[in-house]
């Protein structure tokens, strides 16, 4: 008779073991749903075809996403992270507050003219009508959480109020990516298929302009 601890243990990391391989799968459906969804759209995107991709079965992929549009949802919260850990927040590109915003500004800039970004934008674009409520969060990915956390590091690092911060970020935000994203958007200038590195980003964008248009929607920063 096998020993109590012992029958414990070894189900305790079966268990473990189970749902470890249960992650990896979850994530690579994301991945590779992502892919077929920027590809091909949502519409032309049928749950047969992603579990085709994923090499994985049916049964497989519904017992971790029981619609598409769970599924969808899912792939908008994963890119949120991601983008969200690409871009860090303001404080960590640097000491002095011009120079942090600048560089983060920068990284968006830098970020955009991805494109795996640019579809991205050009899928929430095309399910606006259809989807408003995934299309938004496809925004919000990108703008939203990007300019919550410059506003927040405007009230810590920059001295604003609440307030005030949140319109300022907006402001800022709008005049750093224009006209750039729409020229991407619309074909005029080319994407770049390899993700940006951070490590070339004074390469990439003229922090200098940007730091010319911090300087022009922000007042002097009163902390530092």
């Amino acid at each position: 008779m096998r020993d109590g601890s012992k029958l414990d243990c070894t189900v305790y990391f079966e268990v473990d073991a189970m749902a470890r391989r249960g992650e990896v799968l979850r994530e690579h459906i994301l991945d590779t749903a992502k892919t077929a969804f920027l590809e091909d759209g949502f519409e032309r995107t049928s749950m047969d075809a992603i579990a085709a991709r994923a090499e994985t079965s049916k049964r497989s992929l519904y017992a971790h996403f029981p619609t598409k549009d769970a599924l969808f949802q899912a792939v908008v919260e994963r890119t949120r992270a991601l983008f969200g850990e690409r871009m860090r927040t303001p404080a960590e590109y640097a000491e002095q507050p011009v120079d942090a915003v600048a560089r983060y500004c920068g990284r968006l800039v830098q970020l955009l003219r991805w494109s795996s970004v640019g579809r991205m934008l050009r899928l929430g674009i095309a399910e606006a009508d259809r989807l408003p409520e995934l299309a938004a969060g496809l925004y919000d990915v990108v703008f939203g959480t990007t300019s919550r956390e410059l506003a927040a590091y405007l009230v810590d690092g920059w001295g604003q109020t609440s307030e005030t911060a949140g319109p300022m970020a907006d402001e800022l935000i709008g005049l750093v990516v224009h006209p750039r994203l729409p020229r991407l958007l619309f074909g005029l200038d080319r994407p770049v298929d390899a993700r940006p590195d951070e490590a070339s980003l004074a390469t990439d964008v003229d922090l200098d302009e940007i730091g010319r248009l911090v300087r022009l929607v922000l007042p002097a920063p009163t902390t530092a």
